[in-house]
């Protein structure tokens, strides 16, 4: 609310508390109005706290003030319970006081809400006082690093009391199936409890901390141990109180030797935290679904998981990663001779993932034997046995794997069970992913190693089998990535060629399989053979384009063999050539594969696919003509012409297919934004093909394509209007990227430009367009959507003012100058006028036949490209004003834009934006759009 609104409210606090004390203290004798009543009063004081009444109040007065005693009573009655605890939550949050002053009202917490409610397992409450430690320990870390004796008592009789309530627990709680989880919970306690017993010695223990620290983890214990449940919002829910604390002692500035007190003081802590959170983070049976063993893990369980990470890496850094990593492979089922607790396992391995940054950041390997160990284990078994929880497991130790695979591939005896354990893994469909990504990372690191005749085995069995596998695409890419950096590194050039074409005959086989003049009819004659077929070849090409992809990277420019590549293309061209002139290419989802391959083949393969350049972007612009629902082409041809565009003797070529592509049916219907809605995706993918045909291509090969770059700048200008955010931005950024070329252009030739040259056509291109790119530009600026636009709608502004203002330097001021711009924004404002008048004196019949035979004024343009804005679009007198406003701002970022051109300082640092007129304009921009949000963006 505004300030002076804010004022006004708090001078009335003292009347305002004053009457909710009053009403407070009064009894009534019907019980449910008295409750009621009291649940109003403090919805009242809970709007008023966050209003900041409490600021007024002396903080000496308020542990004692009378409304406090009143929440705190509150608390007391279940009606009230949940307000009482916003009320103490919001004060909390806002007032340094109130942590300190809750501490002395643990005591009353303890006895009077929280042990009934863990003996009651009243959810409703533990879950309120979870919150409010939660919010103390945020509020306040610092009090945790402060000492104070104050809460000695409350802590010890508080830890006593839990491990008596844990105790009890191990007899009583029959809702697991195992008392494992509690008897390893009752272990931590005791740990916990072991420095309250040399308070005496007082060796620096803070001990004020110990009810929150208390309090707070008993919380996560009782939520695993006494409520069993498939909801870890209360555990979850003080995951933040510790982020808090540990964030304050990492972050604390205090001498070396207070530091090591500190890191005595609260190693125990997080110690015994990191246990609690081991605990919690158990999958077990509640993994498991009890009808038939699949997995089911809930989805609160999976949630609380994700959020441990931040805590996690704290811990490990308050503990040190040595001591953390130890603490995780502490127990006997380390030793090679004893029985393994899966559970346990797959949560400790969870927890070395997390932790795997800090732990490589520190540069201390551990030893990796018990890693190994699982590894071996695991994967010797049969795939029945690896079902259910197992495989969790399996997944587990694969993150493992793949995060540490630089230090654990370091052993070459390592390797080839490594490798047979992510092969074994990649088939179950739990552990597929982790164990694709374990693979690609070991490639990466050991490649060198892994190239070894009996491991290329290994890879090239895994890479022939995927055919069959039918794993997500994503991970087939990672394994064939893995398989092709190892390929890289083999020095022998016929055992490369040789793999290679295993790996690739599959693909190979599916896509002839397809193209076969006689399976063609017999495949469409059964449909689900068809399909398979389809997708078939479309994995292949997949698979296809990733070799090509990571050929590109090999590990050594000398080992690199260039005839590799062109062995392959003599396969790969004359395959996909075939299968892009069939009508198979009508399937969308094999038009993309064959496209992405081809992309990625390119890239690879550079000069080498030169001499075939005409006959792709023939085979590229003929589909999009026949398919032109399908972008792909588009997308493709884009990377063609930033691949080989510089090239002049293509120019004519690049011409032709810039020409083909904007002829189609498609592209000429982008008319309207409602158009543009429709097809984004093919609004993205033309205009980033002509982006880049206008960054690419040489300036004659530019210049010779005046009337195609006249047609799609007009297109864009129509399609920045879309409600559509991706289609919007990207035809923005197509003028922008016009703009700037033409700038450039203009600056170079500005003494003499010569008719035929990139800056003349650019010159009639916007002379003819810049009408209808100034009132689209602006029309953009209208609705919620608008916002986003800002920057890019004053870049294209400031731009096209530049050029303007530029042009009035040349022998060109007549065809385009800052004139030109004027008349286009008092054109695109002026139009909403006319039409509000003509609404008006239409409505009578009178002056209809006489309006409908007016002339319609200059200033009102005729293009049809040109946007009008809504009749109701502009307020009251606002047209009068922006004209003026903007011209002046637009002027001086003209200025600005021209300066950071022409300075060799500014030239390539893009701090055009950054000038004061640049700013300008972007603010007031900003307040356009901000200020006709509200105004319905019709299509």
């Amino acid at each position: 609310m505004p300030v002076h609104t804010r004022v006004q409210l708090l001078s009335h606090t003292s009347t305002v508390l004053e009457f909710l004390l009053l009403q407070s203290e009064q009894r009534l004798d019907d019980g449910i109005q008295f409750r009621e009543r009291n649940r109003k009063i403090l919805r009242c004081l809970l709007s008023w706290v966050r209003a900041g009444c409490f600021s007024e109040i002396p903080p000496a007065s308020l542990p004692t003030h009378p409304l406090l005693n009143f929440v705190f009573n509150s608390l007391q009655v279940s009606s009230s319970f949940d307000v009482a605890i916003e009320v103490l939550i919001e004060l909390v949050s806002r007032y340094e006081g109130l942590p300190q002053v809750l501490l002395f009202r643990i005591q009353y917490l303890k006895e009077i809400l929280l042990l009934p409610a863990l003996l009651n397992r009243d959810e409703k409450v533990i879950g309120g006082l979870a919150g409010l430690m939660s919010e103390i320990g945020q509020a306040a870390p610092a009090l945790i690093a402060e000492a104070s004796t104050e809460a000695l008592v409350l802590a010890d009789a508080l830890l006593r009391w839990y491990l008596n309530l844990i105790s009890q627990c191990l007899f009583k709680c029959s809702n697991y199936s195992s008392s494992n989880i509690l008897k390893e919970a009752f272990f931590p306690f005791k740990i916990l409890d072991l420095p309250l017993f040399y308070h005496d010695v007082k060796v620096g223990l803070r001990y004020h901390d110990w009810p929150f620290f208390i309090v707070s983890m008993c919380l996560l214990y009782d939520r695993c141990v006494a409520f069993p449940s498939e909801d870890w919002e209360i555990a979850d829910s003080t995951l933040q109180f510790w982020c808090s604390l540990a964030t304050y002692l990492l972050g604390v500035e205090v001498g070396k030797a207070n530091k090591k007190t500190v890191e005595e003081t609260f190693s125990p802590v997080f110690s015994a935290l990191l246990d609690a959170l081991l605990l919690c983070a158990q999958v077990g049976d509640r993994g498991l679904n009890g009808n038939n063993g699949a997995l089911n893990i809930p989805d609160g369980l999976v949630q609380f998981r994700m959020n441990l990470e931040e805590l996690l890496v704290d811990i490990c850094q308050l503990l040190g990663s040595a001591t953390f990593v130890q603490k995780l492979f502490c127990g006997g089922w380390t030793s090679a001779d004893s029985l393994i607790p899966w559970v346990e396992v797959e949560t400790r391995m969870f927890a070395l993932t997390m932790v795997a940054e800090t732990v490589l950041k520190d540069g201390n390997p551990f030893n990796f034997s018990v890693i190994m160990r699982l590894v071996t284990i695991l994967s010797s078994k049969a795939p029945d046995e690896r079902k259910g929880f197992l495989s969790i497991v399996y997944k587990s130790v694969a993150d493992v794997v793949g995060s540490y695979s630089k230090w654990i591939s370091s052993f070459p005896s390592n390797i080839r069970p490594l490798l047979l354990f992510c092969a074994s893994g990649i088939t179950d469909s739990i552990s597929s992913n982790s164990c694709s990504s374990a693979l690609r990372k070991l490639c990466e690191e050991a490649s060198s190693v892994i190239h070894e005749a009996q491991n290329m085995e290994i890879l090239i069995w895994l890479g022939e089998g995927l055919e069959k596998g039918n794993l997500p695409l994503e991970e087939e890419e990672e394994i064939v990535c893995a398989i092709t950096l190892t390929l890289n590194s083999i020095p022998n050039k016929e055992l490369k060629k040789s793999s290679l074409a295993r790996l690739l005959s599959s693909s190979y086989g599916t896509i002839e399989k397809l193209i076969e003049a006689d399976n063609e009819h017999s495949l469409k004659q059964n449909p689900a053979a068809y399909t398979q077929a389809l997708n078939s070849a479309a994995r292949g090409l997949y698979r296809m384009g990733a070799v090509f992809g990571h050929l590109a990277t090999p590990i050594s420019t000398d080992q690199f063999e260039e005839d590799t590549v062109l062995v392959l293309l003599g396969l790969f061209w004359p395959l996909l050539e075939k299968l892009f002139r069939s009508a198979h290419m009508e399937n969308g989802s094999l038009s993309a594969a064959a496209c992405r391959s081809l992309s990625l083949a390119v890239h690879s393969s550079g000069q080498h696919f030169l001499m075939l350049l005409p006959k792709v972007l023939d085979c590229l612009s003929t589909n999009f003509l026949l398919f032109q629902s399908h972008d792909c082409y588009l997308r493709t041809a884009a990377v063609m012409i930033e691949e080989f565009g510089h090239r002049e003797e293509y120019g004519p070529l690049c011409i032709s297919t810039f020409e083909r592509f904007t002829s189609a049916a498609s592209v000429t219907a982008l008319n309207c934004s409602y158009i543009c809605d429709q097809e984004p995706d093919l609004v993205e993918a033309y205009t980033n093909f002509t982006s880049t045909f206008v960054r690419c291509c040489p300036k004659d090969v530019v210049a010779a394509s005046g009337s195609l770059l006249e047609i799609s700048v007009q297109k864009a200008a129509i399609c920045c209007t879309a409600m559509h955010r991706g289609a919007a931005l990207a035809a923005m950024s197509y003028m922008s990227c016009f703009l700037e070329v033409s700038l450039i252009s203009v600056l170079e030739s500005l003494a003499c430009i010569t008719e035929g040259s990139l800056s003349a056509v650019v010159i009639h291109v916007l002379s003819r367009s810049g009408e209808g790119l100034i009132s689209n530009v602006v029309y953009a600026l209208l609705g919620v959507s608008a916002m986003s636009r800002v920057h890019k709608s004053a870049t294209i502004l400031q731009q096209l003012a530049a050029l303007c203002s530029l042009c009035e330097r040349t022998t060109w001021k007549a065809v385009l100058c800052w004139d030109s711009l004027c008349g286009w924004l008092r054109s695109t404002v002026y139009i909403s006028i006319y039409d509000k008048v003509v609404n008006v004196f239409t409505k009578d019949s009178v002056f209809k036949s006489r309006i409908e035979k007016l002339t319609v004024p200059q200033y009102i343009p005729s293009h049809t490209e040109v946007q009008s804005l809504p009749s109701e679009y502009l307020k009251q007198g606002e047209a009068e004003t922006i004209v003026p406003l903007w011209l002046e701002a637009l002027a001086s970022a003209a200025s600005d834009y021209l300066e950071s051109k022409t300075s060799d300082a500014n030239r390539s640092d893009h701090v055009h934006m950054q000038g004061k007129g640049g700013r300008m304009l972007k603010r007031i921009i900003r307040d356009f759009a901000d200020t006709h949000r509200n105004v319905q963006n019709p299509t």
